[in-house]
């Protein structure tokens, strides 16, 4: 399974905001679109993420507020990436090894969309209750074998 499979399913919402925003901005929007990343575009180019893991560092350091920061002084301005192409069993490895929930998939320099945490573990699922569902039926329709038919009597 492909990311591009994922991004099929999923839609083709894009949550964006720009690095100069302010941040109570972005985290308003988080909160009205209940959503935990925003993909930071800059003159049509991803630029960065800022995810809830950035807003709770901030708030965390910063006695409880964003203050008046921009999204820029807190995104993560280097984020791992995939592309459409990329294969699932890609994916997860490299999202665990570094802690990553949301991850831009990229086409060149073309954004075409986020992939969660979520969204890969909902795919594998989804791919194993199917594949699963198969081997069941399967299993049930299993043929008998020539040497379990009765054999004719030769006598």
């Amino acid at each position: 399974m492909k990311v591009s499979d994922i991004l099929r399913v999923k839609g083709g919402t894009l949550y964006t905001i720009s690095p100069d925003e302010p941040l109570d901005r972005a985290v308003q929007t988080m909160a009205e679109f209940d959503i935990g990343s925003l993909a930071v575009m800059d003159h049509g180019e991803l630029v960065g993420m800022l995810t809830f893991r950035e807003l709770i560092h901030t708030l965390a350091s910063h006695g409880g507020t964003v203050g008046n920061r921009s999204v820029r002084a807190v995104m993560d301005d280097h984020p791992m990436s995939c592309t459409p192409e990329t294969e699932l069993e890609q994916v997860r490895p490299m999202m665990l090894e570094k802690h990553t929930r949301y991850m831009p998939v990229m086409d060149n320099k073309m954004l075409m969309g986020v992939i969660s945490f979520y969204d890969v573990a909902k795919a594998v699922v989804d791919s194993q209750n199917f594949e699963n569902k198969m081997l069941k039926a399967y299993i049930r329709d299993w043929p008998e074998e020539e040497s379990d038919k009765a054999e004719p009597n030769l006598r």
